[in-house]
């Protein structure tokens, strides 16, 4: 992935937001945006260079969560795909995304997920992210800042799940899935994630 920032404590990508956005305007319009930004206390959008404070990116999150609680997972799941979208269009190397694409999955996936540890910085923030093992493909992320302070009867990372999931199943195989087997907010002691054929 190319990117020349390293992480800050505190600091996580835009997308976080950006991806939001329009996801959040088609699905109640300029009013429902808008309110979301002030929500996050945002007087605009962030800018899409560098990183932003995870502070406001949490916020909008968390208040879509409780302002529209039914459709919020749908919601931030189609912005999590956006964000791999990005990802794929300015972060990945054409390149790179070829040999992927023609590497056996059993191969492909931990190259993936390696790059996706060295970058975890725009998705984790202050949080702690890591690999656990490849075989079966296992990410924990510990003190998630998107999530961090919330409580849930189920795990609520669908952002992350989406994000994962457009890398792979674009990048490796179609058919991988991934299933937060844990949460932190939902009593977990991290959020754990699973990558594997549906």
């Amino acid at each position: 992935m190319k990117d020349d920032l390293s992480g800050r404590a505190g600091r996580i990508g835009p997308n976080a937001v950006l991806q939001l956005l329009p996801v959040l305007e088609a699905a109640g319009g300029a009013a429902l945006r808008d309110e979301m930004l002030d929500a996050a206390g945002l007087s605009a959008p962030p800018s899409d260079t560098g990183l932003m404070d995870e502070g406001p990116a949490a916020a909008m999150h968390r208040a879509l969560r409780r302002r529209l609680p039914g459709r919020a997972p749908d919601l931030l799941r189609e912005a999590g795909a956006r964000t791999g979208d990005y990802i794929l269009a300015h972060r990945i190397p054409a390149m790179a995304q070829r040999v992927l694409k023609l590497l056996p999955p059993a191969l492909a996936a931990p190259i993936l997920a390696k790059a996706i540890a060295k970058h975890s910085w725009t998705f984790a923030g202050s949080g702690a992210f890591r690999v656990v093992s490849t075989r079966p493909l296992v990410f924990e992320l510990t003190d998630n800042p998107l999530i961090r302070g919330e409580t849930a009867p189920h795990p609520i990372c669908v952002w992350h799940e989406a994000v994962f999931d457009r890398l792979f199943q674009t990048l490796v195989d179609r058919r991988l899935r991934t299933r937060e087997q844990s949460c932190s907010a939902s009593g977990g002691a991290v959020c754990r994630f699973e990558i594997a054929r549906s």
